[in-house]
């Protein structure tokens, strides 16, 4: 049966479940009594298992087929939780998302038998039942018995598709195909080394096309006494014998010549046997857990009160996966009818001079209906567009609590707002930013043990991170009660490298201070490891957030914390706009930005710091021209009256001097593209209004 149908499927259905184990096992691990996160652990295992076995990958299918063996004793109350049972899970997770990895490049799941993994599940399925350890006989040391003491171990290696490949051109280019077990002396302490040293004999006569187990395994001395491969040589097989054998500490050397024809017969009557016989168990094991799955719920219900049949999830039946492309071209074609309307309305109110009374009410009317048609229409596919930002973070408590043993610091994760919505193109971008802006609380943010108690802090560090929705924006806020940002320090750092002058850093804000963290390849960690000090971070939050048309603002107090607040668009496809004129060009500010419109005289402008002010209800707001910034002809007579915009940012307002304002209208974004050289960054982008003519999308937030 052809399966690679089903591809895109099985890859979007396993990080569903790869991501429900995860959340699963972090809550197993506060509560390793709840049998119903147990259940839901077994039954998400089992799932995998039947899907990895259904697409034909049989080490991803071995190895849930082992995690479902221990949480059926844990379900069965033979075994209890521990700390090392949840840390050996998460590496099985990270095994099956490593194999997910390798089926999303090549559709195959890689050679990694991850035999490391599966003989500690097993020695802890031994050690929880007081069974003994199980055997694999396939891979585990055997010491050579009698009657069979050298067996043809070759015989039981499985091809991968690829494998199977180049055996198959090898044979047709007349090469000979020779299946080998080589048995190294049980006393030998460099196994590995002798391994290689096989290796590197026969490779002198041809190529090693298949290797059992992994040259990794071998190199990591993670084999027993034997290990087997293939080897296509013009060669004679006494020729490839005589050298193997050669290497000191050999034991013996077996192997055969054999036809790629052999070879496949054999391993489809082995595949049909193992399918046959995982079916049988797979039978057995899910009449198993059904008998003993009432009592346990029943025994859980008297404990705790009722929950919802579904937990509080969706009804599957009322979710269906769409295609973002597909969310894209109808996206467009929104797009191009709110184009339309623009022109319809446009026209109407060019013509209105013209046309008789009647006619033009009921024109007026067609333009409101298909207005109220486009916007509502707008809305729907913005809503099928939204997505709640909970696919993101949800991996992020994992990601801590890993940070936390690595790191050796005591720390928690605190998230709200997960159910904030965003453009689905917005969501898919901003994972690695905020997985950054984690880390660097983590190891930056957060001081040692010792340190939080002689400062009289909790031993136990807190991360939050919080979202939530803020006019057009969102916001996401990530901080830390850590030991905050030493500007001092940051100061130093940028003078040694020659960045400032110590006369230029004297007068420095804060902020600016702070904004070299943001820089390419500065960093502050004392020395480089796995999680930082290549100054590699901060940067690629800030460029990736600017390039989605946001941008990232540090509030930081010494000895208390810092808080990191990255503002995003909520869509980056149609928005309510303000046009706007400066010097005849038209412009387009969203409405999410704007707080009033001033009318003043030029005689209110106060000047502080040099710079133009003006004062209005208490406020003292900063003032923008507008026509200085884009570049524009000052004009000849100043005005007798000034039109501001008060825009604001968070907790940051400022005032933008403009000609004429044209009222407000639903515009769509388009991009500038890449033969623009847009070195402003104040233009965000364009778009196409109902006359025809281009205006420029300013993004106000740059100004702050």
């Amino acid at each position: 049966m052809d399966v690679s149908q089903y591809l895109e499927i099985f890859i979007d259905e396993t990080n569903g479940h790869l991501q429900n184990l995860s959340d699963c096992i972090m809550t197993l691990e506060k509560e390793p009594e709840n049998m119903d996160t147990i259940n839901e652990i077994f039954r998400a295992a089992h799932s995998l298992k039947g899907m990895a076995g259904t697409m034909g990958f049989k080490r991803m299918q071995r190895l849930t087929h082992d995690m479902e063996n221990v949480f059926q004793e844990v379900r069965s109350g033979n075994m209890s939780v521990t700390s090392g049972l949840v840390d050996v899970l998460f590496q099985c997770l990270d095994a099956i998302d490593a194999y997910l990895e390798n089926v999303k490049e090549s559709s195959d799941e890689g050679t990694d038998d991850n035999e490391a993994i599966i003989q500690e599940l097993n020695e802890i399925l031994a050690a929880g039942t007081g069974n003994a350890l199980p055997v694999k006989t396939e891979k585990a040391p055997v010491k050579p018995q009698e009657g069979e003491k050298f067996p043809k171990r070759y015989q039981d290696i499985e091809f991968s598709e690829k494998e199977k490949e180049e055996l198959q051109k090898a044979e047709s280019r007349g090469m000979n195909i020779y299946g080998m077990t080589v048995f190294i002396q049980e006393e030998c302490l460099l196994k590995a080394a002798r391994a290689f040293l096989v290796f590197k004999a026969v490779e002198d006569y041809g190529n090693i096309i298949v290797y059992n187990p992994t040259s990794q395994d071998i190199e990591d001395e993670k084999f027993g006494v034997d290990f087997s491969f293939y080897l296509v040589s013009e060669e004679n097989l006494d020729k490839i014998l005589e050298v193997s054998k050669a290497v000191s500490e050999i034991e013996e050397v077996v192997g055969e010549k054999l036809k790629y024809s052999e070879l496949t017969a054999a391993a489809e009557k082995k595949e049909a046997a193992q399918a046959e016989q995982a079916a049988q168990e797979a039978k057995a094991l899910e009449a198993k857990a059904e008998e003993k799955a009432v009592p346990a719920v029943a025994a859980q219900t008297k404990q705790a009160p009722a929950k919802k049949a579904n937990g509080g999830k969706p009804v599957t039946n009322r979710t269906v996966r769409v295609d973002i492309e597909k969310l894209d071209a109808l996206m467009n074609q929104v797009s191009e009818l709110i184009i339309a309307k623009n022109s319809l309305v446009s026209i109407g109110s060019s013509s209105d001079g013209g046309a008789s009374g009647a006619s033009s009410q009921a024109f007026h009317e067609q333009i409101e209906y298909l207005e109220r048609i486009t916007t509502g229409l707008h809305e729907s596919v913005m809503k099928v567009r939204m997505v709640p930002i909970e696919s993101v973070v949800q991996k992020f408590p994992r990601m801590i609590r890993d940070l936390s043993k690595k790191l050796d610091k005591k720390m928690e994760l605190f998230m709200t707002g997960e159910d904030t919505e965003l453009d689905r193109t917005v969501v898919d971008q901003i994972g690695d930013p905020l997985q950054h802006l984690l880390r660097n609380s983590a190891d930056h943010g957060l001081e040692s043990t010792e340190v939080r108690r002689k400062r009289g802090k909790p031993e136990v560090g807190s991360i939050h991170l919080n979202a939530f929705q803020e006019g057009n924006n969102v916001i996401i806020e990530v901080s830390d009660d850590g030991n905050g940002i030493d500007t001092d320090t940051v100061k130093e750092k940028a003078i040694e490298r020659g960045l400032i002058t110590p006369e230029q850093g004297e007068t420095m804000t804060q902020k600016e201070i702070i904004d070299f963290l943001f820089m390419p390849s500065f960093s502050m960690a004392k020395k480089i490891s796995d999680i930082s000090g290549r100054g590699v971070g901060l940067d690629v939050v800030k460029s990736n957030i600017e390039a989605l048309g946001g941008d990232v603002e540090v509030k930081s107090v010494l000895g208390e914390g810092s808080k990191f607040i990255v503002r995003l668009p909520l869509t980056l496809a149609i928005i309510q706009a303000l046009m706007v004129e400066v010097r005849g060009e038209k412009y387009a500010i969203s409405l999410g930005s704007i707080e009033t419109i001033e009318e003043i005289s030029p005689d209110e402008i106060k000047f502080v710091q040099a710079k133009e002010v003006i004062h209005i209800r208490g406020i003292v707001i900063p003032l923008i021209r507008l026509d200085q910034l884009l570049d524009c002809e000052p004009e000849e007579k100043e005005r007798e009256s000034l039109t501001v915009i008060i825009v604001r940012k968070g907790d940051k307002v400022a005032g933008l001097i403009v000609d004429e304002l044209d009222g407000q209208q639903e515009i769509v974004i388009k991009s500038l593209g890449k033969y623009i050289n847009n070195s402003s960054k104040i233009i965000s982008g364009a778009t196409v209004l109902g006359d025809g003519e281009v205006a420029l999308i300013l993004d106000v937030n740059t100004l702050f």
